[in-house]
């Protein structure tokens, strides 16, 4: 009972372990891109971008493609698409009922990064 509980113990912290150390090393992947180094998108340009052919989101002022990434995401295609071509942070803050998206989920959307909203 020991060894198995001892093998347990050993397996569960060498799973956690890496776990974090993958983890750390996605995040340290790309270096972050300055906003200000972003092309800009006029609102107009984003609104065109409103069906699950091409999914562009604002998020805190930034300009998002999620076109690739619907059939990846958990929910059926019809929750995004309803945030496609507007401004979504209250999306990715709520999940629309009032739950924050994972860090794993905030790290992941700069994968999808294309610009930012320009200024008036």
């Amino acid at each position: 009972m020991k060894k198995l509980t001892y093998t347990l113990f050993v397996a569960f912290w060498a799973s956690v372990g890496t776990i974090a150390a993958l983890h750390a090393m996605d995040s340290k992947d790309k270096p972050a891109q300055e906003v200000d180094e972003l092309p800009a998108y006029a609102w107009e340009e984003i609104a065109e971008h409103d069906s699950l052919d091409s999914c562009w989101k604002v998020i805190e002022g930034k300009v998002y493609d999620f076109t690739d990434y619907i059939p990846d995401h958990p929910t059926p295609p019809s929750v995004m698409e309803r945030w496609c071509g507007k401004e979504s942070t209250e999306a990715m803050r709520t999940k629309g009922y009032g739950r924050d998206h994972s860090p794993a989920a905030w790290s992941m959307i700069d994968d999808y990064l294309v610009g930012r909203v320009a200024e008036d």
